[in-house]
């Protein structure tokens, strides 16, 4: 059964990186992605990697984040450097998954990322 799983939040100081991983438990993947939410805002895109690797970032972040994934393992990775508190959110993993021919779209839980001054 497919489903995703983020690990690797927690509370860091401004200026310093972090790094999230979200493994799926299936096979089949396409396009795979981070979205955030900050307090009292809106769901908002951070960061989409395709199979072939055609990535696309939120101007917010260009420069700092870094997405990743490794097909053999079904984990999408966001590299996070030079922190500032506006980053602090809740991160979630998201994918296209083709199950019995259908694609499905998929939501890890969510992991707290907190930024401190």
């Amino acid at each position: 059964q497919v489903q995703l799983v983020e690990s690797g939040g927690g509370l860091v100081q401004a200026g310093e990186s972090l790094e999230l991983s979200c493994a799926g438990s299936g096979s089949g993947f396409g396009p795979m992605g981070w979205y955030r939410q900050p307090p009292g805002k809106s769901r908002e895109l951070v960061a989409t990697i395709g199979r072939d690797a055609v990535t696309n970032y939120a101007d917010s972040v260009k420069g700092r984040f870094t997405i990743s994934r490794d097909n053999a393992r079904n984990t999408v990775y966001l590299h996070m450097s030079s922190l500032i508190p506006e980053y602090t959110a809740v991160y979630y993993c998201n994918a296209h998954s083709l199950i019995n021919f259908k694609i499905v779209d998929l939501w890890g839980q969510g992991i707290q990322v907190t930024v401190s001054s």
